[in-house]
């Protein structure tokens, strides 16, 4: 059986759901995600973009720049302006980086690790039982066999390009 999971914007314009559960959930606390919030953190579900559907409205992608130097896209509702999801260069336009807090219940979505814990704020605590890197980290050490195996059917879908 097949959940989905259903998420917007603040003023609804835009509608969105995921066809499936994440890849991975990464709670991110690097100085960029900071600055492009105005938040501790960002918590970003990872999945397959051919899993999100759009529901309703459309979003406006913007071009940022990123702390990789490759840059980001970020979907925004040209109405409230709310970033809904991302697709970084490094995994293209093949996984978005949905944003956890837009979706109706992002209760749903704890994060399965947190990154880049080196520039968290000293005032965050993070959780025992969550894996938890200085910086980034090893995919195949740390995600689930069913993510890796979704991962390498994408990769397969779509080759990287020199």
């Amino acid at each position: 059986m097949i959940s989905t999971y259903d998420g917007g914007c603040t003023c609804r314009h835009v509608r969105y759901r995921m066809l499936s559960k994440p890849l991975f959930v990464h709670c991110c606390h690097c100085r960029w995600c900071q600055r492009e919030t105005g938040s501790a953190f960002v918590l970003n579900a990872m999945i397959e973009a051919d899993r999100v559907q759009l529901l309703e409205g459309g979003v406006a992608v913007i071009d940022t720049p990123s702390q990789s130097g490759k840059g980001q896209r970020i979907s925004r509702c040209p109405t409230c302006e709310i970033a809904v999801w991302s697709n970084y260069a490094g995994a293209g336009d093949a996984i978005r980086f949905v944003r956890v807090g837009t979706l109706d219940e992002p209760a749903s979505f704890p994060p399965d690790i947190h990154i880049y814990t080196t520039s968290k704020q000293p005032w965050v605590m993070l959780p025992p039982d969550v894996p938890a890197e200085p910086e980034f980290y090893k995919l195949s050490a740390r995600w689930p066999a069913e993510s890796l195996q979704r991962r390498a059917e994408l990769q397969a879908k779509f080759p990287r390009r020199p």
